[in-house]
Formats: structure tokens, C-alpha cells, sequence
């Protein structure tokens, strides 16, 4: 398998955490979202994912983008250690965690986001900076929420990471990293240390990345 990634993507973190989770080995290839423009802009780029991000994982003959549709596959193809619950509401509990994470608040706040308000819309860096903690902290205040739940363990379903997981720690590393403030929320950053002291979680994270910068 060839991955194509960036190591600060949250979206590339969530899939290169399922597959350490998995013990999937596979070939990392880095694409630079700043450099020169931004390297998945390039032709040989967007031959493979139309929509110009990351990540893009080859499998063979399959090529898949969309970090959630390819978490599920793999957790298809490889279905140990699970990243999905038995049960059909247990399923739909992580996946909306999952999805209130990557498709809620993510979009919002990547890259991509952040240079068009820079850029065309000219905010300056204080704005865009409370653009992202409105909304990453109305997205962590839903995730609390949903956390208070007696299904949420060790982890955000149970007591084994999940795809709920996967998202959670990338998550919390940006907001980390953009300075949100993060006491209200006590489950979110109790279930991202737990996730953090597991070696898959650590082999993934940004800063363990040949293309770290």
C-alpha cells in the first residue's frame, strides 16, 4: 500500500493512525500542502484525487480518498482489531462521533479554509484565529456532550480505540497546536492522552513523520 500524505493533514493523521492500529505496513509518500503552492495541486496529483487532498491511499489497483471511507475499508479488509463496534447502534454511535468530527468541524477549519480567509477575504491573523476556536470549541462542546454517554470508556466507545478515535486525536492535536483552550472539556483530552500512550498513536502522530518540518 502507498499512502499519500502530509504530516500535519488531520484528515492523513486519522488513516496513518488506522493503520498502525492494524499493523498495516505501507509506503509513505509526502505531499506538501505548502510548498510551491502547494504540491496537491499538481497534474500528477489531481490524476489521482480530483478534489486536490489529502490523503489518497493505493491499494493494488484501488486507489481511495476520503479519510473515513478508507478507515472502512480497511477495517473491511482487515478486521483486526476492529475500528467498528459489533452492533449495528453501536456502529452508528462512533460513526457519528466520527463524522461530527471530520465532517463538521474539520471542514471548516483546514488548510484550505484558512488561506481563502487570509488570502481573497483578507482577515487578518487574530480573525482567523477566532474563526477557528468558534468553531473547534461548538464542535468539542457537542463532542463533550456526546462523550457523557455510559458506552464511552477508556476510549470514545468502549474500551479499544475506534474510528471515533482515529478522528478525536488529530483533532485535538490541531487545536492544540492553534492555542484553543481546552478545560471544558475534560472526556476529550482524558480519551486523547489514553489514545496518545498507545505506540499506533504515537508512530502516527506529526512529529514522527520523515516529512516533518
Amino acid at each position: 500500500m502507498v499512502l499519500h500524505t502530509y504530516f500535519r493533514s488531520s484528515a492523513a493523521y486519522r488513516v496513518r493512525i488506522a493503520l498502525a492500529l492494524k499493523g498495516l505496513a505501507y509506503q509513505s509518500v509526502p505531499v506538501h500542502l505548502l510548498r510551491g503552492g502547494g504540491e496537491q495541486h499538481s497534474a500528477a496529483f489531481a490524476a489521482l484525487n480530483p478534489a486536490e487532498l489529502v490523503p489518497v491511499l493505493v491499494d493494488g489497483s484501488v486507489t481511495l480518498t476520503q479519510s473515513l471511507a478508507t478507515i472502512e475499508y480497511l477495517d473491511e479488509l482487515h478486521p483486526a482489531p476492529p475500528l467498528l463496534p459489533a452492533d449495528a447502534a453501536g456502529r452508528a454511535r462512533v460513526r457519528a462521533l466520527a463524522q461530527l468530527i471530520a465532517c463538521e468541524m474539520h471542514p471548516l477549519n483546514n488548510l484550505r479554509v484558512l488561506q481563502y480567509l487570509e488570502g481573497p477575504l483578507k482577515l487578518d491573523k487574530e480573525a482567523r484565529s477566532a474563526w477557528y476556536a468558534h468553531w473547534v470549541g461548538l464542535g468539542f462542546q457537542a463532542l463533550e456532550a456526546m462523550l457523557q454517554d455510559p458506552r464511552t470508556g477508556t476510549f470514545c466507545h468502549g474500551d479499544t480505540p475506534t474510528l471515533a478515535d482515529c478522528c478525536l486525536v488529530p483533532q485535538l492535536t490541531n487545536a492544540e497546536r492553534f492555542h484553543v483552550p481546552l478545560q471544558a472539556y475534560p472526556q476529550v483530552r482524558r480519551i486523547g492522552a489514553a489514545c496518545r500512550a498507545l505506540p499506533a498513536f504515537a508512530q502516527a502522530a506529526p512529529e514522527a513523520q520523515a516529512d516533518a518540518t
